[in-house]
């Protein structure tokens, strides 16, 4: 990804209570409705730059007015210019966010006369008629919606977004760093043909650590012909209070769920952790100790994450345990403390919880990591090493979409009933998603997914059978749902899970299922509908989901080997964390030196401990054309004979990992690519080149045997 020149703006400093270069009636309100004393720095120093039409991205912490920053400026050249219709889209990549922010931007237009629609997978079709009827001035929605819009034969689509002029992308990073973010420009495209007219795109995100770059990337057909875009930081205050970060070393899940319950008491806790799994067991055990505790993760019922969230938002001495469903901008009232149990996978996802809190005068951003196990106290130190060295990790789009321009072809074709074969690129431009789109589109044509007809192109009966159930609903979405079976208690929906977490039908009363932090008795499972029928229970229960490995990235596996090499974070560490590093680091003794890279010998083979990650790991292998055996993030396995002259042969530059054709069912829509290009588009996503050089050139360090 590269980046055109941009302006970038740095703000800090107290609320702004000059003349804001609003428009009147919000600076009325600002002051006498919301009862704010002026703008936030990043909000005053947005104003001009969004209200000059040039896109934006704009940086400040969570809950830092991001959205005001975006809107009120927006609102304001609605009036100016008289806009009408629906003009300005707000996309985010979650139902629950939008949810939390409509009613609050409902309020924003409202003191201008102008009306808010929200379209998303939950909103019923009596209030999508009305939307259709009665355009919103501001629809907020996901790329999804917008695409199932544009192919919808119910949605007069040239009609509805003829009159786009902005988009806000709210949670900037968390868009770019997917494919979801790829299918985001790409409707975005199609919309601005729609529109005849440029869409100003402004992007929102708390933690982005190259947002030039990323702005560049956001322009999509823009980039390099639109002016530059504009970046506007809000830094910290220089006399911010100093983040508060504790580590500590509690050894079970148990002790825990008994740390957080006697800890703050009085307070509103907040407890992170990586997998649904353990958020569900914290969440029962929390229950057992007699603590308010609620619960919100992607696999609980729409309804089960709102009551959590609403009920969390409005008590005041309680625990909500979530994934990252929570990380983004809910609003969830003002926190008193974050916990995360366990390690945050990146630096970036530990800043958005850590701005989680610290929003009252007065207070201090804080966070207290709570250690399982070594594993968990060696990541968390790595993640916190990071964070010291000012390091925040750069967002990069996935390289290669090539399977998203199949998309793309085929919904153009649904929305359209028939495209031009000669002028099909002008529907996204020069937008480099649609780099590789001829020769995917002579695959198309060749396999029947699309047909020909007087140099026409339309849906074929190959795209039919793969895609065409529930109105070619699989085609909507950039990403592959997981399979799960929805719990039913009564008539209530509980949530969902995997097939993997059902018990044997002997073993239910033994072995109970808990979702929604509440231990469950599966009483049956009607396999034909997917559903699974429970009752409550008192007794401890499991529940499970599928996973895949973890693909750390080559700087935090890096930190990890500077930990157990001696490096300590620079934050306050408990007792029972500063007895435990020791012990840590001796568990670790013979996979890291400070001289190099340890290859070490055994029975079987070699293994050579590169702490590089899954990627980098993998594209060496490549690169030195070994086999790849027992990969992970922090070493390969090797052929016990292996030589210095293999280790050292070879080129980096042009490495592909190996891609077992299984591994290729992961792609989505893949069926619509030629199987090679597949092949390697998914090799190409997964090297790092980079991380597979360092490896490559470092010293390596042989234990075991003397080898040459």
């Amino acid at each position: 990804m590269t980046s055109s020149s941009t302006c970038r703006r740095r703000v800090t400093g107290a609320v702004n209570s000059a003349g804001t270069g609003l428009d009147p009636a919000i600076e009325y309100h600002v002051i006498n409705s919301l009862g704010w004393r002026g703008l936030r720095p990043l909000q005053a120093a947005a104003v001009e730059p969004v209200r000059s039409g040039d896109d934006c991205v704009l940086v400040a912490p969570t809950a830092g007015g991001k959205t005001e920053a975006a809107l009120f400026p927006l609102l304001s050249e609605m009036t100016r210019g008289d806009w009408h219709g629906t003009t300005i889209l707000y996309v985010t990549p979650l139902r629950a966010l939008l949810n939390n922010l409509y009613p609050r931007i409902q309020t924003y237009a409202a003191w201008l006369g102008r009306t808010v629609g929200l379209w998303h997978g939950d909103v019923g079709q009596s209030e999508r008629r009305r939307i259709l009827a009665e355009r919103p001035d501001v629809l907020l929605t996901t790329p999804e919606s917008i695409e199932s819009m544009l192919v919808s034969r119910a949605v007069d689509h040239r009609a509805f977004f003829s009159n786009v002029r902005a988009i806000v992308v709210d949670e900037l990073h968390s868009f770019a760093a997917q494919d979801r973010g790829w299918h985001l420009l790409a409707v975005l495209e199609r919309v601005q043909r729609l529109a005849r007219r440029d869409v100003q795109r402004v992007g929102l995100s708390a933690t982005i650590g190259n947002p030039e770059e990323v702005g560049h990337w956001l322009q999509g057909s823009g980039a390099g012909h639109r002016p530059p875009v504009q970046v506007v930081v809000e830094e910290p205050a220089p006399d911010a209070p100093e983040p508060l970060v504790l580590v500590d070393y509690v050894g079970s899940e148990i002790n825990a769920a008994r740390i957080i319950a006697a800890m703050h008491r009085g307070e509103k806790r907040l407890v992170f952790t990586e997998s649904r799994r353990l958020a569900e067991k914290l969440a029962y055990e929390l229950r057992e100790l007699s603590v308010e505790t609620y619960v919100s993760h992607s696999s609980l019922a729409a309804e089960e994450r709102r009551f959590s969230e609403r009920a969390f938002a409005e008590a005041r001495d309680c625990v909500i345990v979530a994934t990252s469903t929570l990380e983004l901008g809910i609003d969830i009232g003002d926190l008193d403390r974050v916990i995360q149990v366990g390690a945050t996978r990146t630096v970036s996802s530990f800043l958005q919880r850590l701005g989680r809190t610290g929003r009252r005068p007065g207070t201090a951003r804080n966070t207290m990591f709570l250690a399982l196990d070594s594993q968990d106290l060696l990541e968390i130190a790595g993640v916190l090493v990071l964070w010291r060295r000012g390091f925040v990790e750069a967002v990069q789009p996935p390289p290669h979409p090539r399977h998203l321009a199949a998309q793309q072809l085929l919904a153009l074709a649904l929305q359209e009933g028939a495209f031009s074969r000669v002028s099909w690129r002008d529907w996204w431009g020069s937008l480099s998603l649609m780099d590789d789109a001829p020769e995917v589109l002579e695959f198309l044509v060749d396999e029947e997914f699309l047909v020909e007809d007087t140099g026409l192109l339309m849906i074929g009966p190959r795209a039919e059978k793969e895609f065409g159930r529930r109105h070619f609903m699989e085609l909507l979405s950039s990403f592959l749902a997981e399979k799960e079976l929805r719990v039913i208690t009564g008539t209530k929906e509980v949530g969902f899970v995997s097939p993997l977490s059902l018990p044997h039908p002997d073993d239910r009363v033994q072995k109970p299922i808990v979702l929604g932090g509440r231990a469950w008795l599966v009483e049956d499972v009607d396999w034909e509908r997917f559903v699974v029928i429970v009752s409550p229970m008192r007794e401890r229960g499991d529940v499970r989901w599928q996973s895949d490995d973890i693909a750390f990235s080559f700087e935090v596996m890096r930190a990890r080997r500077d930990v157990l090499l001696g490096e300590d974070p620079d934050v306050e560490l408990s007792k029972r964390a500063q007895s435990r590093m020791p012990l840590m680091r001796d568990e670790y003794l013979s996979e890291v030196d400070p001289a190099g890279l340890v290859l070490s010998h055994g029975v079987k083979g070699a293994t050579l401990w590169t702490w590089a990650g899954l990627r980098a790991n993998a594209t060496f292998l490549a690169g030195v054309g070994l086999p790849v055996e027992n990969l992970t993030n922090e070493s390969v396995g090797l052929p016990g004979d292996v030589s210095a002259r293999e280790l050292r042969g070879g080129d980096m530059g042009t490495a592909v990992p190996y891609v077992d054709p299984r591994q290729i069912e992961a792609l989505k829509f893949s069926v619509a690519l030629p199987p090679e290009l597949a092949r390697t588009t998914l090799a190409e996503r997964f090297a790092d080149r980079d991380g597979a050089r360092a490896v490559h050139v470092s010293e390596l360090i042989s234990q075991g045997r003397d080898w040459g």
